[in-house]
């Protein structure tokens, strides 16, 4: 198990930590009933901090922020020494959660997706895992929710008996999810992106090899090119021009130069 604690990369202070030493948090946090934000931070989600300071904020008051990209994993690896033999894989740490669930008799809550997407990704995942209790599916409204929709929501998955909660709206929207509900939920609060997509049989991942040299995102841009190549043509080139920086010790993003919230977004 690996765990050695918050690094920053770009401004963003990302948990040294490998599948094990993550889910082991998860679980404890769950079976205590206790509040733990949890994302997974890729290329994209370290950018969008950089060029939104109040997001930045965000992400650095979470529990557990996991190295989702390889090129994150390196920048802890070859800046803070981290030894990661691999990087903590959103979909794969939302399927090892759900299996560390089954194990433990601790039911799960979903929410994002449409109803399309949370009927087979619930066929798939208790094929998968039999004895994965889930104990409710909500479709995601991808926009802001007034104060009172808030509260009910709240309800609603408290009521299921949920020990576990996985939130796929997207990034930065479920980033801001996790971070607001932190504290009303008892429970781990996941962002878990494109994870809900990949396992209900929605969306291909990337073959192996692609994934372990960091070419997911050629292998997204290629099925995706309109929605994403403004993110990896133009995103990408500026994080790697800020590791260089970071890595030669010229500059460094502060993660103290982040600013709090005003007003809470309320996304559901």
């Amino acid at each position: 198990m690996i765990d050695r604690g918050k690094h920053n990369v770009a401004g963003v202070r990302v948990d040294a930590v490998d599948y094990e030493a993550a889910i082991e948090r998860i679980a404890i946090a769950a079976r205590a009933g206790r509040p733990y934000s949890v994302a997974a931070v890729s290329v994209h989600g370290v950018m969008v901090s950089v060029l939104d300071k109040t997001h930045r904020y965000r992400l650095n008051k979470l529990d557990l922020l996991t190295p989702d990209g390889q090129p994150v994993r390196w920048a802890l690896n070859l800046i803070h020494g981290a030894k990661l033999r691999e990087r903590v894989y959103g979909p794969q740490l939302t399927f090892e959660v759900c299996r560390r669930a089954a194990e433990d008799g601790m039911p799960i809550f979903i929410l994002g997706g449409d109803d399309s997407l949370l009927n087979d990704l619930v066929t798939q995942l208790t094929e998968k895992l039999p004895l994965l209790k889930i104990a409710g599916c909500r479709p995601a409204r991808y926009e802001s929710i007034t104060p009172e929709e808030q509260s009910a929501l709240v309800d609603q998955i408290k009521a299921s008996g949920a020990k576990i909660l996985l939130v796929g709206l997207g990034c930065p929207k479920q980033e801001v999810f996790v971070y607001e509900m932190r504290d009303a939920l008892s429970m781990p609060v996941l962002a878990v992106g494109a994870a809900l997509n990949f396992h209900a049989g929605h969306l291909p991942q990337a073959p192996p090899l692609m994934q372990r040299w960091g070419l997911e995102w050629a292998f997204r841009l290629a099925h995706e090119p309109r929605r994403l190549w403004r993110r990896y043509l133009l995103v990408n080139p500026l994080y790697l021009g800020l590791f260089a920086l970071q890595a030669l010790g010229i500059y460094a993003i502060d993660p103290e130069s982040a600013q709090a919230p005003l007003e809470e977004m309320r996304y559901g």
